[in-house]
């Protein structure tokens, strides 16, 4: 597998205490949340979790690619949602690993260019691409 050569134009710094029982804040001070195992890992619940945050930047990150692929097909993809569904569990090696979905619902487009679009959003997201070849992703419009 070959590494990407990325041309940086911006780099995110966020600083963890006390992992996944602790606080997580960005160098900016636009973030600073309290995360918590959830409940079914055996944790209070009471905060965020790595895997929300992930979620939401999945689903942020893919609905601008989306938003740069229907631009340049000429698509509506106005009123559009994307959700990453972001599960954690046990590898058959005894680790932990990832699964997402990613779920679009593209209102002002047929089923079959929804598809494509999703699709080719796929191609163009850095986190999909980041995760491409590691872990499951699935897609559905």
């Amino acid at each position: 597998m070959t590494i990407q050569t990325v041309d940086v134009l911006y780099t995110a710094v966020a600083t963890a205490e006390n992992g996944r029982d602790g606080r997580v804040a960005s160098d900016d001070g636009n973030l600073d949340v309290v995360v918590n195992p959830p409940k079914e890992m055996g944790g209070s619940g009471a905060g965020t979790n790595p895997e929300q945050l992930f979620a939401a930047g999945y689903s942020a990150c893919f609905q601008g690619a989306l938003g740069v692929v229907a631009r340049k097909e000429g698509a509506d993809v106005s009123g559009a949602t994307v959700t990453a569904e972001v599960g954690i569990g046990k590898t058959p090696e005894g680790g932990f690993g990832l699964k997402v979905a990613i779920v679009a619902k593209i209102p002002n487009v047929d089923e079959a260019t929804a598809r494509d679009l999703v699709e080719k959003a796929h191609q163009v997201c850095p986190y999909s691409n980041a995760t491409r070849g590691n872990i499951e992703v699935t897609l559905s419009v």
